[in-house]
């Protein structure tokens, strides 16, 4: 599979998305701040799998999970994932994209991932 297998921007789904999971954490309208800043930032960071899933205190999901598999499928068919989104604090928030990180985790571990990342909203 390929290494490099992402794309440069995240896709327009991706920043809904990422509000609907924030808003289950914070005020709607803190989450549509987030989502909207995240859409706003047009630099891209780069972070391994392996120190987003521990900065997050997430499990990594396993190769069967039905996402993840989704995935890794993709890749082998040369599909570039999405960026990923996340939100800073402790822990970290993946607002959207932890079935890519699993995915990548299982292609290399020490790749990097590019990533927005925004400062958490207040609420």
């Amino acid at each position: 599979m390929a290494s490099e297998h992402w794309k440069d921007e995240p896709e327009a789904q991706d920043y809904p998305a990422a509000r609907s999971y924030l808003s289950l954490l914070v005020d709607p309208s803190e989450a549509k701040k987030a989502a909207k800043a995240l859409a706003d930032d047009p630099d891209a960071a780069r972070y391994q799998a392996k120190d987003i899933l521990r900065a997050a205190g997430l499990p990594l999901l396993p190769l069967d999970d039905p996402e993840v598999a989704k995935d890794l499928a993709k890749v082998k068919a040369g599909t570039k994932l999405s960026p990923v989104l996340l939100v800073r604090g402790d822990p970290l928030w993946v607002a959207d994209g932890y079935h890519r990180v699993c995915a990548s985790y299982h292609i290399d571990e020490d790749a990097e991932i590019p990533c927005r990342i925004v400062a958490r909203p207040r609420s």
